[in-house]
């Protein structure tokens, strides 16, 4: 699914969201340069991978979070992790670099790649920005309509 999909998706499921276009981000720090109406909301998206290349995970954190792989590796009693390869973005979530979000798990027809959520996205307001599989916009909508999507 790219960006127009995704679009049409949220309207055709009618589910609330506010899209807002800007220039293409590639990090957290060019996301921050960016004005969004929900900057509480700006999710953290990585997709990483064990020594093998055999289990991915997807970590959706708050934007100002750091993610501590060896942390996470400890706590899942997962293999040695690394970040994904751009090939791996493009053949698993159908996104490039910079572009990774969980609305890319709607391109993972095998569905192999585990999704792993900070809970602090459920509090109130309850919402999440993400990119629309495209990094050259974000859409904020209630956390728990993304995680319905996506199941």
């Amino acid at each position: 699914m790219d960006k127009s999909a995704i679009y049409a998706l949220l309207n055709q499921q009618h589910l609330w969201h506010e899209v807002t276009e800007h220039p293409a981000v590639y990090n957290m720090a060019e996301v921050t340069a960016v004005k969004l109406p929900y900057p509480e909301a700006e999710a953290k998206n990585l997709l990483v991978c064990d020594d093998y290349h055999r289990t991915y995970y997807l970590l959706t954190v708050k934007g100002d979070q750091r993610v501590d792989l060896k942390a996470f590796r400890q706590q899942f009693h997962t293999r040695r992790l690394t970040f994904a390869s751009a090939q791996d973005l493009k053949t698993r979530l159908g996104v490039i670099p910079g572009a990774v979000t969980p609305l890319g798990l709607l391109n993972d027809d095998s569905r192999r790649i585990n999704f792993f959520i900070d809970q602090a996205f459920l509090a109130a307001p309850g919402l999440i920005g993400v990119h629309p599989n495209d990094n050259t916009a974000t859409v904020c909508l209630k956390t728990t309509d993304l995680l319905a999507l996506i199941r």
